[in-house]
């Protein structure tokens, strides 16, 4: 005894409603390039991902995501040393995806803009397809 073989009407059904599941999707809106980027432009794309390479950074990115929170707070959340998360809080600084504003003797650090947010939010998007 074989093995049964899939009815092709199934197989056509199924790719056409995968069809009509991809066109509901909403169109993703996409940055159209008139001309090639500087090498200098290139180089700082990288480095913002070379940002994004490290699993850390990325933890307290979502830890960010919707509040602001202290280095205290932030290595509570993470269980890591408050030492470890300033360190990689200066790195997300100084590449501008985090911000931090001072309350008395605290530092409290949310993310630095929406892009940061959408960022993340694609990247998720794109892992979980």
């Amino acid at each position: 005894m074989g093995k049964k073989k899939k009815k092709p009407e199934k197989a056509e059904k199924s790719l056409k409603q995968n069809k009509e599941e991809r066109q509901e999707k909403p169109k993703k809106k996409r940055v159209i390039l008139h001309e090639e980027p500087t090498e200098e432009t290139m180089t700082n794309l990288a480095e913002l991902f070379k940002v994004f390479g490290d699993s850390t950074r990325i933890r307290i990115l979502f830890t960010l995501f919707d509040d602001e929170i202290n280095v205290g707070g932030i290595a509570d959340r993470l269980s890591m040393s408050q030492s470890a998360v300033s360190h990689q809080l200066r790195i997300l600084r100084t590449s501008q995806l985090v911000d931090a504003r001072r309350e008395g003797k605290s530092m409290y650090y949310y993310l630095a803009d929406d892009h940061v947010r959408t960022i993340i939010a694609q990247g998720m998007e794109h892992v979980l397809e």
